[in-house]
Order: C-alpha cells, then structure tokens, then sequence
C-alpha cells in the first residue's frame, strides 16, 4: 500500500496538472478539458506512481515502457506531466497550440515522450497490440500501456484488437479505460449499449479489475506488480471516472468535452481546482 505522503505528493500533482491544463486551454482558447480532467489522476498514477520506466533523457531509450493515449484529445494532461519529468521544456506549454509550438490539440510522434500519434480514435489499442506482440519477438521486456476513453470502445477496431491481443496473449498489454460514461455529443447509457463493460472484456479472455479512477490507492493497486503477473492474459483496468473533475459546474457536463471557461467562470474553475483536497 502506498503510504500517507506518496498520496499526498500525487495528489498535489494531480492539483497542479489540472491548473496548468486548464491555464493552457484558456490561454489557446481550446482544447478538450472535461476528459483532461477525468484522466488526470490516472496519468499521475502512471509518471508518478512508480509504475511506467522511461527514461526523460533518453525518450527513444529501447527499454522504455511504452505508453499510447488514445483519447489523444486529452493531451494536454499528458504534456503538462511529460513537460515537469523533462522531456521538453516547460515553455512549451505557454505557446500551447500556437504556430511554431511543438504541442498541438492531438498528441503526434514529433513531441518527446509520445509514442504514436492518437486522436482518430479506435486505434490506440491496435498500435499497442503490435508493439507488446514486438517486444515478445524481440524477447524484451518492456510493457505496454494504453489508455483509452469509453466512448471509444463504440468503436469496431477496439474489439479487434481485443480479439488479437487475447489470441495471442499479450500479457505484457495493459490496457485502461477512462470510464465517465460520456462521450463528445450524448451520455453512453442513451446512445450505446456498453455496459456491462466488464464483463465483455471478460468475455473477450482479457484479465479485468475495476477502479475507482480518482483514488490514488485505488489505482496503485491495480497497476503496481502488473511487471509481476503471471496470466497469459492481456489486462484491462476499467477505472471509473468523472468528466471535468475537480471543477463542479464542469463535472458531468455534456458542453464541457470542449468547452473553454472564459472570465468570471475561469476564475471560479481555478478556486475550484486551487480547492480540492490534498
């Protein structure tokens, strides 16, 4: 179990990763804070938590864990974290989505520390299929890790690699679902029939564990010792989450997926987030 100050220092870092994404947003006047925001603790857990092994000054160092977000629209989490471990300046994050800045609204192989270029979404898990099927031909032992949204897993391809990783048990993939149960335009309850995602995962011979994707002890004992494991089977970690976490008038909201606050209302998302425990 991790203990009392290992929670407290992911805690303040999920606190910051939140601020300066939604300062970067702001700023661009766009980007994608709600499900930024819901996978925030579980992008912390992995940097932070002692669980992916890279090396910021090595980013194509071979023995790398490789991580692909393929809710690619959520990066800029993810670039606030790859920027604070070193893999590119934090001034970077000033000129967000701005000409001549190396970040831009979806994650790209051009950004140290990204390893496949995301958003079109449904492929991540594929990408990661073919890299954990490499490292077992390789006879490395580097994990993978993907991370996707739900709403993704609308998509066909997902299942196909769901098939594909089982088939040729690719125990070395870890696959985790930000669970908010929203995806861009409508609630999953009234435009899909996804649930009982568990048990489909299950279905498809993938090792299942359900999260609670906002609890740092939650989430640390379902990643740590997956180096360990001794199934054949890939694993999936549904971790479920809320949409725009950490803000209240945000959490849960459909207009939040792309939303920008503006004025009194970014004032408010800063106290809120400026607020939350740690």
């Amino acid at each position: 179990m991790p203990t009392d100050n290992t929670i407290l220092f992911l805690s303040q870092k999920a606190m910051d990763v939140r601020i300066q994404t939604l300062e970067m947003i702001a700023r661009a006047g766009k980007g994608h804070i709600g499900g930024a925001f819901s996978c925030t603790d579980i992008l912390v857990a992995l940097y932070y938590g002692g669980v992916l092994r890279l090396n910021p000054h090595q980013p194509d160092w071979p023995g790398r864990d490789r991580f692909i977000l393929s809710k690619g629209h959520s990066c800029e989490a993810l670039y606030c974290i790859l920027a604070d471990q070193g893999f590119f300046p934090q001034t970077e994050l000033m000129r967000y989505q701005q000409p001549g800045c190396i970040l831009g609204g979806h994650s790209d192989r051009s950004i140290p520390g990204i390893e496949a270029d995301t958003g079109s979404l449904g492929h991540g898990l594929g990408v990661g299929c073919g890299l954990a099927l490499a490292a077992r031909l390789d006879g490395a032992d580097y994990l993978t890790y993907v991370l996707m949204g739900d709403g993704e897993c609308c998509e066909g391809a997902v299942w196909e690699s769901a098939m594909f990783a089982a088939r040729h048990q690719l125990r070395n993939l870890i696959a985790i679902v930000d669970n908010n149960g929203m995806c861009v335009t409508d609630r999953l309850e009234d435009c899909t029939a996804l649930d009982p995602l568990a048990e489909k995962w299950k279905a498809f011979g993938w090792d299942v564990s359900e999260v609670d994707g906002h609890n740092f002890n939650s989430l640390l004992s379902a990643l740590t010792g997956v180096r360990e494991r001794t199934s054949a089977r890939p694993l999936m970690i549904i971790a479920k989450t809320v949409k725009g976490k950490g803000v209240p008038f945000m959490e849960s909201c459909l207009e939040w997926h792309h939303g920008v606050p503006k004025g009194e209302q970014a004032a408010r998302a800063f106290d809120a987030l400026r607020g939350m425990k740690c």
